[in-house]
């Protein structure tokens, strides 16, 4: 369980997805409330209890409109950060941040950013099912190689454990990987295919596009915000019984590093001795 009250994180990460929900109204982006998000508007008309993020999804073409124009759509202290506006940014969707505070994910991890609302977006999906395989084995490979780019290379102590990540960081550039991993989800966008994807799902996530269809109302923490059309086929595809309230030890929550309301994440100081003595991520392939 998380180490500090994830109310006010709830309600903080709250005032981002409404400044979200007013751009998109604005500038008529479509979004849906999604994975988790989505199961707490069905299930308790709000957040899962203990959960202390929000994701939500945006179609491809609505995404990349909104990563366009984010600067001048998004109102301060609000900001999105993703791998093409960053290239720190270590992830392969877009988070809309609090800038005037900061956070830290995990101890063993690089990034550091403010409190956010996890932004994916939906692409267009092959309905092979060999080539959608051989998709998701390549979308993993390029993700773990991010991920090796990023963290700590002794997380695990100095032995044997720490040889692949080093290796990583001595060979490849993080960049470089983002821009594969991007192309590769845009690879079917665009395209006539009969399916989507949100890649964060893997395999799992690839449904018709009509389960997303025409964003609906829901309620949520006493809001209306936009929700997938078919939320029953979308919640049990990806979670089955999804009603039923799952046992403590599956209950996932983040339990975040480090946590802060009033430092802006430009003016933390970051002191990890892997921060500071990074391998170089940007040396040549």
């Amino acid at each position: 369980m998380a180490s500090y009250d994830i109310r006010p994180l709830q309600l903080h990460i709250l005032e981002i997805l409404l400044a979200i929900d007013k751009m998109c109204r604005e500038h008529r982006l479509r979004y849906y409330l999604a994975a988790g998000t989505m199961l707490g508007a069905v299930r308790h008309k709000g957040f899962i209890p203990w959960d202390d993020d929000v994701d939500i999804a945006m179609p491809r073409k609505d995404y990349d409109l909104l990563m366009q124009h984010c600067k001048e759509w998004l109102d301060a202290p609000y900001e999105a950060l993703f791998a093409e506006n960053d290239e720190r940014y270590p992830g392969n969707f877009a988070k809309v941040i609090d800038s005037s505070t900061t956070l830290i994910e995990r101890a063993h991890h690089s990034y550091v950013g403010g409190v956010y609302v996890d932004v994916f977006p939906i692409d267009g999906m092959t309905a092979n099912p060999l080539k959608q395989r051989i998709h998701f084995a390549q979308y993993s490979f390029y993700n773990k190689m991010i991920y090796m780019l990023c963290r700590d290379p002794y997380k695990h102590g100095h032995g044997p454990s720490c040889w692949i990540p080093l290796l990583c960081q001595k060979l490849f550039r993080r960049r470089d990987m983002q821009q594969k991993l991007l192309r590769l989800q845009k690879k079917y966008s665009g395209q006539d295919q009969p399916l989507v994807v949100d890649h964060d799902f893997g395999i799992k996530g690839i449904m018709d596009e009509a389960v997303y269809g025409t964003p609906v109302e829901v309620t949520f923490e006493g809001h209306q915000l936009y929700g997938v059309e078919q939320a029953d086929r979308y919640l049990k595809q990806l979670y089955g019984d999804y009603m039923t309230i799952p046992s403590g030890e599956k209950q996932r929550q983040h339990n975040f590093y480090y946590l802060d309301y009033h430092l802006p994440y430009r003016q933390y100081v970051d002191t990890r001795e892997f921060v500071n003595d990074h391998p170089s991520t940007e040396a040549s392939v």
